[in-house]
C-alpha cells in the first residue's frame, strides 16, 4: 500500500509535456509490477442468492405483472427493431391503467392539484374558485404551506376528516372517526361482479362466526353498471345488522384514486379505514405505517379531491359531473359489448360485467391443449394467453393467477380501450379462439 501510494504521489506534481509521457509510462510499469506480486484473488459467492433469500418473498406470485408482461415487452422491443410480427402493436389489457388507455384525467381533480402543487396559480383567473378553496384548505394544512415539506408528508389532518364526512355521507349517516383513518398508497385488481346485500351479509356473518378479520377491497363503489346493482359498503351492512356485529367483526376496508371514475393510478392516493381493530394492534399499525413513511402527499391530495368533490352550486360542478358521468357511462357501454361479443363465440362464456373495469370470461381448452400445456410446463390458461399474446398481440392476464376453481380456465381482460379500439381486440380474441380450437381439436 505505502508503495502504491507513492506511486500516485510522484505522479501528482506539475509536469512538462515531455516529462510526462515518460513519468507516465514508468508509473505505470511499476504499479503493474506491484500487481503481480499480489496472490490472485478469486470473487467469492454472493451472500444474497435464491437459496438464501427470505422463501416467502420467493414465493410471491402477481399474475397481472407476471411472464406474459414480460413477454409483452419483449415483443414490443422486436416490433421496435423492424421484426415483421402478424401485428403492429401490442395492447396492454392486462391492468386497469385507464389514462394509459385514453381515458381523460377529470378536469377539476387536475385543477385542485396543479394549484396544490405550484400555489402562484392561485392568482390566476384561469382556476375557478371552488378549486381555488379546496387547494388553500390542503395547503393551509400542510406544514410550511407545500406539498414537498415533511410535516405535510406525516398525513394532512383535515384529509382525514374529509375522508370521514365522505364515508358518513355514503352510509347514510353511519358514522366514521377520523382517528380509524389511515391514508395510503391506492391502487386494485379486481373482476366484474358486485356483491348483493344478502351476499355480503353470508361473509360477515361468516368471518364472525369463524373469527376472521374482513379485508373490502371497495375501489370500484362508482363503478357500477347493471340496473338490478347497487354499492354496498361492508362497514354500513355491518352495522345494520346489529351490534352483536357491529362491535365485534374487525373491519378493514379500502378506496383509492387509482379506480373509479379517476382513473389516477399515477398519483398512489388512497385511504383504509379500520373497525373494531384491537388498541394494541392500532398500535403496532401505526409504528408500521410511521416505518414505511407515508404515501406521497400530492396522492393524499387527490383523494381528498376524490371525497370532496364540487356540489350542486359550486362553480365546477356542471363540468365535473358532465365528466364523471361520461367515464361512467362510457364504461357501462363497454361493457355490455364486452359481454355481447364474447357470448358469441363458440367456447367463451361471460357472465355480466355488473361493475368495475374487467371481464373474466370462462373459455374452454381442448385436451391436447392442456397436454401441449403441461409439456412447456405452464398452466392451460397460461399457455392460451401466451399463445394469444404471440399471435395477435394482445396481453391479458390467466385465470390461474386469482385462483380460479379447478378445472375451469379464464383469462382477464380490460374494458378500457376506445370503443373502435375494444371491438377490434374482442375480434381479434374471437378469430384466435376459433382457431385455437381447431388446431388442438
Amino acid at each position: 500500500m505505502q508503495r502504491a501510494a507513492a506511486l500516485v504521489r510522484r505522479g501528482c506534481g506539475p509536469r512538462t509535456p515531455s516529462s510526462w509521457g515518460r513519468s507516465q509510462s514508468s508509473a505505470a510499469a511499476e504499479a503493474s509490477a506491484v500487481l503481480k506480486v499480489r496472490p490472485e484473488r478469486s470473487r467469492r459467492e454472493r451472500i444474497l442468492t435464491l437459496e438464501s433469500m427470505n422463501p416467502q418473498v420467493k414465493a410471491v406470485e402477481y399474475a397481472v405483472r407476471g411472464p406474459i408482461v414480460l413477454k409483452a415487452g419483449e415483443i414490443e422491443l422486436e416490433l421496435q427493431r423492424g421484426i415483421k410480427k402478424p401485428f403492429t402493436e401490442v395492447i396492454r389489457a392486462n391492468i386497469g391503467d385507464a389514462q394509459a388507455m385514453g381515458q381523460q384525467p377529470i378536469t377539476f381533480l387536475r385543477q385542485v392539484m396543479a394549484l396544490c402543487t405550484y400555489p402562484n396559480l392561485l392568482d390566476s383567473p384561469s382556476f375557478p374558485e371552488d378549486a381555488k378553496k379546496r387547494a388553500r384548505r390542503i395547503l393551509q394544512a400542510c406544514g410550511g404551506h407545500s406539498l414537498g415539506s415533511y410535516s405535510a408528508s406525516q398525513g394532512v389532518n383535515c384529509i382525514r376528516e374529509d375522508v370521514a364526512a365522505y364515508i358518513t355521507r355514503r352510509d347514510g349517516g353511519v358514522p366514521a372517526d377520523p382517528d380509524n383513518i389511515y391514508l395510503t398508497t391506492g391502487a386494485s385488481d379486481g373482476i366484474s361482479q358486485v356483491q348483493s346485500r344478502k351476499c355480503i351479509e353470508d361473509v360477515i356473518h361468516f368471518a364472525w362466526e369463524e373469527k376472521l378479520f374482513l379485508l373490502a377491497d371497495e375501489v370500484y363503489q362508482d363503478n357500477v353498471y347493471s340496473p338490478d346493482c347497487r354499492f354496498h359498503s361492508f362497514k354500513k351492512v355491518l352495522y345494520e345488522m346489529g351490534p352483536e356485529y357491529s362491535s365485534n367483526v374487525e373491519l378493514a376496508s379500502f378506496h383509492s384514486t387509482s379506480k373509479g371514475y379517476m382513473g389516477e393510478c399515477g398519483y398512489r392516493g388512497g385511504y383504509m379505514e379500520v373497525i373494531n381493530l384491537h388498541p394494541e394492534i392500532k398500535g403496532q399499525l401505526v409504528k408500521l405505517l410511521s416505518v414505511r413513511l407515508c404515501p406521497p402527499v400530492s396522492g393524499q391530495a387527490a383523494m381528498d379531491i376524490v371525497v370532496n368533490p364540487p356540489v350542486a352550486g359550486e362553480e365546477s360542478f356542471e363540468q365535473f359531473s358532465r365528466e364523471k358521468e361520461s367515464v361512467l357511462g362510457n364504461l357501462a357501454k363497454k361493457a355490455k359489448l364486452t359481454e355481447d361479443l364474447f357470448n358469441q363465440v363458440p367456447g367463451i362464456h361471460c357472465s355480466p360485467l355488473q361493475g368495475a373495469m374487467y371481464a373474466f370470461p370462462r373459455i374452454f381448452i381442448p385436451v391436447k391443449a392442456v397436454e401441449a400445456a403441461q409439456a412447456h410446463q405452464m398452466a392451460p390458461d397460461m399457455f392460451y394467453c401466451m399463445k394469444l399474446l404471440e399471435e395477435t398481440g394482445i396481453c391479458v392476464v390467466p385465470g390461474s393467477g386469482f385462483g380460479q376453481r379447478e378445472g375451469t380456465y379464464h383469462f382477464r381482460m380490460t374494458i378500457l380501450p376506445p370503443v373502435e379500439k375494444l371491438k377490434t381486440v374482442l375480434q381479434k380474441v374471437k378469430d384466435f379462439h376459433i382457431n385455437f380450437l381447431e388446431k388442438y381439436a
